[in-house]
């Protein structure tokens, strides 16, 4: 018995494992939007069989990363600014009312207790700022969840996890600018001070102007920064 259960998990953990190589490739440019590719190519790498590739590959395309082409095998999806518009105006619309509930006065969480793992990375002297963009983009983005985590509302959380995976990869190419980095550093302190003395007015426009940064500079990302940023990893 104890075999068969085996036997039956081997796929489902070798379609996670393709899933998992896939999306970081994805993710760290090593498939770039626009890039073609096939079954078979992928599975030689990975080194597994086509059947758990094909499934990776169709739970990407399912997650809007992939589109699949029945003759040219399958394409990176090029990016689409209006999509990517759309998920940071979710975005906007989630953490402004995450701020809202933190900043009310006797409802919701104590934003002290519940932002201080984020005031301890952020809320720093300027000597111990990182320039690494790649880890900070991933703190950027934990910042953010970690926000509207903290408002307590699990529903709104799951909704802006899946947003915020939609626009991942614009995000790490954001982070390949310094000064990106060194006014993430800024605005995320300004938007962590109001939150945590509970002044929403200040807050909430602090928030909104820090997302429409990002939504503008992602709007100036074009393909040469982006293979540019490939190559540089290769390196």
């Amino acid at each position: 018995m104890e075999t068969a259960f085996a036997a039956i998990d081997m796929p489902r953990t070798l379609a996670d494992s393709a899933y998992s190589a896939l999306k970081r490739d994805i993710l760290d440019f090593r498939l770039a939007p626009g890039d073609r590719f096939t079954e078979t190519e992928i599975a030689d790498r990975l080194q597994v069989s086509r059947t758990p590739v094909r499934e990776a590959l169709f739970r990407l395309e399912r997650e809007g990363y992939l589109e699949v082409r029945q003759r040219n095998g399958w394409l990176v999806k090029p990016l689409d600014f209006n999509t990517l518009d759309h998920f940071y105006e979710l975005r906007s619309v989630l953490e402004t009312a995450a701020v809202h509930a933190l900043c009310a006065p006797g409802h919701g969480p104590d934003p002290v207790r519940a932002l201080q793992s984020l005031a301890d990375v952020w809320l720093v002297d300027e000597s111990s700022h990182s320039s690494d963009g790649e880890w900070l983009a991933d703190l950027d983005e934990r910042f953010h969840m970690d926000l509207v985590a903290a408002a307590g509302n699990p529903e709104i959380s799951r909704v802006h996890r899946a947003a915020t995976e939609r626009i991942r990869i614009v995000r790490r190419l954001d982070f390949t600018q310094q000064d990106r980095i060194h006014k993430t550093y800024e605005e995320h302190g300004a938007i962590l001070r109001a939150v945590l003395a509970r002044d929403a007015a200040s807050a909430v426009p602090l928030l909104q102007s820090h997302i429409q940064d990002s939504q503008n500079a992602v709007r100036k990302i074009t393909l040469h920064r982006l293979y540019s940023t490939r190559h540089a990893k290769a390196a």
